[in-house]
């Protein structure tokens, strides 16, 4: 997997393979995302059920080389070692996000929950960072304020954006590296500039799009600027 810095957008593509997965008890929306040419194929945001994620690869005919964590909060990062050690996966994630990530599996104690610890990333992400999984490219946009190293992954029209942006909401900013006011501007300045047709992929709940979000979120959107 090559890694190149630079910026720009991504068109619609019949390229991709792309299956979601509710996984771990928090229910996070994890996602196989696979070039139809190469049958490479990434995973973003393994929270649990790691097994299951790799059966669902192989029966597609996908090899699994990348993992991505959108952040590193305990519900996003629980099937990190087991795809690692399973397939030799390469894992990612934002260089803020790093020792969160590390300290996961303690942060789920508090909430009365057990999760694999994560082994260190292979690589770090900026924002601007394009990375290819096959024929698919991935463009970094780093917003944070759900986590310092929050980010979103942009390919072919979809946009995986973690904790950062949901429907109708946007992730809490009241955990450790929280902060709403780079929250709210990160979405507006890096997402809110997408074309509206973006479909949208949040780490909970459904799908929605940029042109949606932007017309009427309550914390982000147009409503909210008063």
């Amino acid at each position: 997997m090559d890694l190149i810095r630079a910026s720009g957008g991504a068109k619609m593509s019949d390229a991709m393979i792309l299956h979601h997965l509710s996984v771990g008890p928090l229910q996070v929306n994890c996602f196989l995302v696979g070039c139809r040419v190469t049958h490479e194929a990434l995973v973003i945001d393994p929270g649990e059920e790691g097994a299951r994620i790799l059966q669902l690869a192989r029966k597609e005919n996908l090899n699994i080389r990348t993992v991505v964590n959108t952040h590193g909060h305990f519900d996003h990062i629980g099937a990190n070692r087991y795809l690692v050690e399973e397939v030799g996966a390469e894992l990612l994630i934002h260089e803020d996000d790093v020792a969160i990530l590390l300290n996961a599996s303690s942060h789920a104690q508090v909430y009365g929950l057990k999760v694999n610890s994560s082994p260190k990333p292979d690589r770090l992400l900026k924002q601007g960072d394009r990375f290819s999984v096959g024929e698919l490219t991935f463009e970094v946009f780093h917003v944070p304020g759900h986590s310092p190293g929050g980010i979103a992954l942009l390919s072919a029209g979809h946009l995986f954006v973690g904790d950062v942006l949901f429907a109708g909401s946007i992730g809490r900013t009241d955990l450790p590296g929280g902060d709403f006011d780079q929250l709210v501007e990160g979405v507006r300045e890096r997402l809110f500039s997408l074309p509206d047709e973006t479909i949208v992929h949040p780490g909970h709940g459904p799908d929605t799009t940029i042109g949606q979000e932007r017309r009427t979120n309550p914390f982000v959107g147009d409503a909210a600027r008063g």
